[in-house]
């Protein structure tokens, strides 16, 4: 980019990188999630987005409601930061992520119906 013949340094997206004293990138918290339906799958991912959508979960499925995965997305999203989920944008991704995790973990199950219903156990 280039403004009256000076070069300007490119300034990166709008989002600010975490830096330490030194100026280095630190890397984001991040957890580790499974998927019951491939045990031996480790994977890593944001600990505030994880965090956050864990919590939607349990409130959108407080009581006992059994809710299908469009319905469960459709619920979440009313409980979402619009910090780090902004107009509930990435919400389907991360809402079965935590779902699939969770199921592995025994803390939510499955219905055997068609189609699927989940709950907490």
């Amino acid at each position: 980019m280039s403004l009256g013949g000076i070069c300007a340094p490119y300034l990166g997206s709008s989002r600010k990188a975490r830096r330490d004293h030194w100026g280095r990138r630190v890397p984001r918290p991040t957890v580790e999630v499974r998927n019951v339906n491939h045990p031996d799958y480790r994977g890593r991912a944001d600990a505030a987005k994880y965090d956050a959508m864990k919590n939607a979960l349990k409130v959108a499925l407080a009581g006992p409601c059994h809710l299908t995965q469009s319905q469960m997305i459709d619920a979440v999203k009313a409980y979402l930061p619009q910090d780090l989920f902004p107009g509930g944008k990435t919400a389907g991704w991360w809402c079965k992520t935590v779902q699939l995790d969770l199921e592995a973990r025994g803390e939510m199950g499955r219905s055997a119906t068609k189609p699927l219903r989940f709950f907490w156990t």
